[in-house]
């Protein structure tokens, strides 16, 4: 119970660092139909689920040995990081500053694209991967049972989709919403902003 507690505290204090999961779900959550914010958090959770899985799996050894693979999975995950950026600066960029109700564009907007679209915002990361292959090393030693680590990993899986899913409620509220509205154009612009940095230093960065 002692290492299931440990694990909790770490993961919540990783997910309360803003990162790419972070801006896309709020962003999401205020422009958006609730349906696609959960749907984008159960996108997320799902990138989350693969990192933790191939980091029990012994992913961080592979990627000791085979550094182009490495290097070849950031350049890969900054360059969608960068393209996703772009559009939203974009889309900041042609938004007109005078519009007393400013339209957000949802015609090719879906759930299932929202899940994809949170599952490849996670998975562009993979800086992810060491992360858990981090902890997982420091925490998990011999004597920790196949189950206790599946159940570990379905904690940090849960334990995502909850912190998320209460982001993506909060940012969801009406106030919030209006908030969005009255600052679409800034709002947009710093996230991709942001997001277009996030990928920067993934593609141009020094190797974890």
């Amino acid at each position: 119970m002692h290492l299931f507690l440990t694990i909790a505290v770490v993961q919540i204090v990783a997910l309360a660092t803003p990162g790419p999961d972070f801006f896309f779900v709020s962003q999401l959550a205020a422009s958006r139909s609730r349906h696609e914010a959960v749907a984008g958090v159960v996108g997320i959770a799902l990138g989350v689920a693969v990192w933790a899985a191939l980091a029990l799996l012994g992913l961080q050894l592979l990627l000791l040995r085979l550094a182009w693979l490495e290097r070849g999975i950031a350049i890969a995950g900054g360059l969608y990081l960068c393209w996703m950026g772009l559009q939203m600066l974009r889309a900041a960029w042609k938004a007109d500053p005078d519009a007393d109700v400013p339209v957000v564009d949802v015609g090719d907007s879906s759930p299932g694209r929202a899940l994809l679209r949170g599952l490849a915002t996670n998975l562009a990361n993979p800086k992810a991967a060491i992360y858990f292959a981090s902890i997982f090393s420091a925490f998990l030693g011999d004597g920790v049972t196949p189950s206790a680590r599946w159940g570990l990993w379905a904690l940090v899986t849960a334990e995502t989709a909850l912190w998320f899913g209460l982001v993506a409620a909060i940012f969801a509220l009406p106030a919030m919403r209006r908030g969005y509205v009255r600052a679409s154009r800034w709002i947009d612009g710093g996230a991709g902003a942001i997001l277009t940095l996030f990928g920067l230093h993934l593609i141009f960065g020094r190797r974890a």
